[in-house]
């Protein structure tokens, strides 16, 4: 509960905090809307979600362009995050791995459409995507070594080729929908494990 001050406000700190809290809800429903209806999807289905007007998104965020960049980089955050956390709680580093793997699958979705909604700003694309492998390949890179550490997969995958494999079997999820690429990730991870020996 914040304190309040003699006058009965409450302290800015706490306002800031709600703020933001109100503001990762937000992008939290977003994404969601976003991994299933697109990134196209009507500003309104974000609102209902999410619990708030649609003047409260467009007071956050002006233009469709701004409030993808503040979803795609909440769910970087989120997949950089995860990494660690799952690690901790997972039976094991391979579930922890796939667990996360999921989770990259939910941002790659979502990720597809955000260079036609950033248009011809090809330098801010640029600047986003380096943000992205600086915050998610050392959290993959991780994953990946406690899982060889514990000797559930073999040694030898590199962070950005399995994390790029990845993004290359969910390409044409959204034109396709007979196209499930989690399958497809399933069978990739499938590989990667340590042959048992006999």
């Amino acid at each position: 509960m914040p304190t309040t001050s003699p006058s009965g406000e409450v302290p800015a700190r706490s306002k800031r905090a709600d703020a933001l809290r109100n503001q990762q809800t937000l992008l939290a429903a977003a994404a969601a809307v976003f991994v299933t209806s697109g990134i196209d999807a009507p500003i309104r289905e974000i609102a209902a979600r999410a619990g708030v007007g649609m003047g409260t998104i467009y007071r956050h965020f002006p233009t469709r362009a701004d409030l993808v960049v503040a979803v795609y980089r909440h769910q970087v955050e989120a997949c950089a995050e995860a990494g660690p956390s799952l690690l901790a709680s997972a039976d094991s580093p391979l579930a922890a791995l796939r667990q996360w793997v999921d989770l990259f699958v939910d941002f790659l979705v979502t990720k597809h459409g955000l260079a036609n909604a950033l248009q011809s700003d090809s330098s801010g694309f640029e600047a986003l995507h380096t943000y992205f492998l600086d915050r998610l390949v050392p959290a993959c890179a991780q994953l990946l070594d406690a899982a060889v550490s514990a000797g559930e997969i073999s040694p030898g995958t590199h962070a950005y080729e399995l994390m790029r494999g990845i993004g290359n079997l969910c390409i044409g999820r959204d034109s396709d929908p007979r196209y499930d690429p989690r399958r497809l990730v399933e069978l990739l991870l499938q590989g990667l494990r340590r042959p048992q020996s006999s």
